[in-house]
């Protein structure tokens, strides 16, 4: 469809051929035009546009109006006026070949795919054994699905039994890390969602899968675990991921590629002593890290207490939610019902929304 095709106007002959090049090994239909005036009709619905300089300078002198993921190539170190005209057009990055041939085939491969905006990636982790982030990062996926939106939720921890199970979808069909042969690199984020369970969770407007681990087998591999994410979020996917405390590889690469890590701590002396050890591992990792602490409190330590003794921001106190043990080993889905973890799963998923800015992709800097 004409619609999916990236827009190319380049006039150098030998940078086309390259472009040309990299479009095969992305998969990605082109449309070529030769001018502006031809260029004019998919401007706005082209999801990438390609230009040289000349191009660019075309454009804007044509009035082409400003857009999203247009890019400006060229052969070699970007001569000095291509900066200007690339501003002029609106342009979101410049990108010399062929220096920067594996951002570009990324880009065209993200074209091909029919991304329009990048997910975002939450990695919650326990404070102690039993703080309840397996629960609270499947509350999160939930929520993030009621609103509609597609969320895919990942099981870094090969020893918490799977999460299919918090889900009820131990008997879903589709594959487990253990079935999953992924390794480091590129992998289709509409292949991979369809390989996935879809647990049955009712009517909502939005779509979650899960890739959990099993009662049995291997966890996930660091670089499988960077590729899933990469996926979705690619793809325009909610991320969710439940990353165990004790810093596996495979954990570490969650971390590494979350935008948001939510720590889950239990109001208690013990639980924030176990926790400042976690926190200590987050803080090297380089995401936003922010700390939910789940009440009741045995000895009448506050929120904030917890907080202050971590040296992290407080996201949300969490009341606790009565009968919630007991709704679990019955099979119910944590957060599919009103209460404290539905609001926290909600404080969580705001905030990481927060964090998108609504920022493109990337900016032309000289």
């Amino acid at each position: 469809m004409d619609q999916q095709r990236t827009l190319v106007l380049i006039e150098d002959d030998e940078l086309l051929d390259d472009v040309l090049r990299l479009a095969a090994a992305a998969g990605c239909e082109l449309e070529r035009v030769s001018d502006p005036s031809a260029a004019r009709l998919r401007w706005s619905s082209a999801p990438l546009v390609l230009l040289d300089e000349a191009a660019a300078l075309g454009c804007a002198r044509a009035g082409l109006g400003r857009r999203q993921r247009v890019v400006v190539v060229s052969r070699g170190e970007p001569p000095g006026g291509l900066w200007q005209h690339a501003v002029a057009v609106g342009a979101e990055h410049v990108i010399a070949l062929p220096q920067g041939e594996s951002w570009l085939v990324a880009a065209l491969a993200d074209a091909a795919e029919g991304v329009s905006r990048r997910g975002r990636v939450v990695a919650v982790v326990g404070g102690r054994g039993g703080a309840g982030a397996s629960v609270l990062a499947t509350a999160v996926a939930i929520a993030g699905m009621a609103d509609g939106e597609r969320v895919m939720l990942v099981d870094c921890d090969p020893l918490g039994g799977g999460l299919d199970l918090l889900l009820g979808a131990e008997d879903a069909q589709g594959l487990r890390w253990p079935d999953l042969a992924l390794s480091e690199g590129r992998v289709a984020s509409a292949s991979l969602r369809a390989a996935l369970p879809r647990p049955a969770l009712g009517s909502g407007p939005g779509e979650l899968t899960v890739l959990s681990c099993d009662r049995g087998g291997a966890g996930p591999r660091p670089g499988a675990v960077a590729s899933v994410l990469d996926a979705g979020r690619r793809a325009g996917e909610t991320v969710v991921c439940d990353v165990p405390r004790y810093p596996t590889e495979a954990a570490l690469a969650a971390l590494d590629g979350a935008d948001l890590t939510v720590l889950l701590v239990p109001a208690e002396v013990r639980s924030t002593a176990a926790a400042a050890r976690v926190a200590g591992v987050l803080r090297q990792r380089g995401s936003s890290v922010q700390l939910v602490v789940r009440g009741p409190s045995p000895g009448g330590l506050s929120p904030r207490d917890v907080a202050a003794a971590l040296g992290l921001p407080l996201l949300h106190a969490m009341r606790p939610q009565p009968g919630l043990a007991r709704a679990l080993d019955r099979g119910a889905p944590p957060g599919t019902r009103r209460g404290p973890l539905a609001v926290a799963a909600r404080a969580v998923l705001d905030e990481l929304h927060s964090q998108a800015g609504g920022a493109p992709l990337g900016e032309v800097s000289a």
